[in-house]
């Protein structure tokens, strides 16, 4: 029975960070302003102010979802506690596999809780938009994007986060040109900014009859969804609008009539694009979400004032750039160059077991 009080020392050893969780998460001053918000939302004339109300109702969302989410970890502690005493007092060794489980999970969840509280971003705990784009190489570029693409649907999955597809472009033969969805959820922006970046894929090509070894590549970029209009400023004249005809084979992703948008902001040079919704106007409506998103991202990367202080940078798709490499062949291996952070696992991390590298980095930059 000795394990059984290895593991009791070990799941006591956890309370103290179970403890600071609830002090830095606030719990007990979240609980006190959903009570007074409640309390105003219940009031005569609340809805009188479209705007403010929709701002109280999401606020008492947001704390709601703190206060359930500490309170689920804290139950599952006393759960934990209870199967360990249950084991050692009835010596049923039968129970150390499902302590050990539950354990592992447990201390996962509690240190990605734990990091959760160090996102202190302006936009961390805004939604997230992500973009993918081929880098050169053909179809083997274009295969390795859509994969990338599956990787973070799943991450979003696994995380009970819905996500929405914005822009698809399919490939000449497979995966895709590019794509862009909004993953909706507390905090995806501040977990999934650290994913922005070159990734590098070795395997065996599927599209090389010869079995030769290929190295391909394909950014990701992640921005904040920016609801807000008054936060970013954008003069309609800094826009240049192009519609066009959607394209691509895949029907199911694309409207085959000349609704798709293209918005270029001249000042920065960046292009947005959206042809996913049935109509131009909703088209537009997402691009320019789209680019209101990229620009509050640069802004608050480079630490600037004003958008018009932002100047457009093009990161090549190409090896010397990459953040990850994911190895298919000769061997198995997912290593993050940044924190050096890695994974022989690498079918489970293509299913979106992201959260381990996403936790490395936002520990290496936690005394940033």
């Amino acid at each position: 029975m000795l394990e059984f009080e290895e593991y009791k020392q070990k799941i006591n050893a956890l309370k103290p960070t179970l403890v600071t969780l609830s002090t830095a998460l606030k719990t007990e001053e979240a609980l006190k302003e959903i009570e007074e918000l409640e309390a105003e939302s219940s009031k005569d004339g609340f809805w009188n102010d479209m705007e403010r109300s929709q701002k109280v109702l999401k606020r008492i969302k947001q704390l709601k979802a703190k206060c359930d989410s500490y309170k689920k970890l804290k139950t599952r502690y006393e759960d934990l506690i209870t199967l360990c005493q249950m084991a050692i007092e009835e010596g049923d060794e039968s129970l150390l596999p499902e302590l050990i489980e539950e354990y592992d999970k447990f201390e996962k969840d509690l240190e990605t809780a734990r990091l959760s509280t160090l996102l202190s971003g302006e936009y961390d705990s805004s939604n997230a938009i992500v973009s993918f784009h081929a880098g050169a190489g053909g179809t083997e570029a274009q295969d390795w994007a859509q994969m990338l693409y599956r990787m973070y649907t799943r991450w979003a999955e696994r995380h009970g986060f819905k996500y929405k597809l914005l822009d698809y472009l399919d490939g000449d033969e497979a995966g895709i040109k590019s794509a862009a969805i909004s993953i909706e959820g507390e905090n995806a922006y501040g977990f999934l900014k650290s994913e922005s970046g070159v990734h590098r894929l070795v395997r065996v090509s599927p599209f090389d009859a010869s079995g030769r070894r290929h190295t391909s590549f394909a950014a990701v970029e992640v921005t904040p969804e920016i609801t807000d209009d008054a936060e970013i400023e954008i003069r309609p004249e800094d826009l240049k609008v192009d519609t066009y005809r959607s394209s691509g084979a895949g029907g199911q992703h694309v409207n085959k009539t000349e609704s798709a948008v293209r918005i270029t902001h001249i000042p920065t040079g960046i292009v947005v694009s959206c042809q996913v919704e049935r109509s131009q106007h909703q088209n537009r409506e997402t691009a320019m979400k789209m680019l209101r998103s990229k620009l509050a991202e640069i802004k608050e990367r480079e630490h600037l004032e004003k958008i018009e202080d932002i100047k457009g940078v093009q990161q090549k798709i190409e090896w010397g750039s990459q953040i990850r490499s994911y190895v298919f062949m000769p061997y198995t291996l997912v290593k993050d160059h940044r924190t050096n952070y890695e994974s022989g696992n690498i079918n489970a991390v293509m299913d979106g077991d992201l959260d381990g590298f996403i936790n490395a980095y936002l520990s290496m930059n936690a005394g940033k």
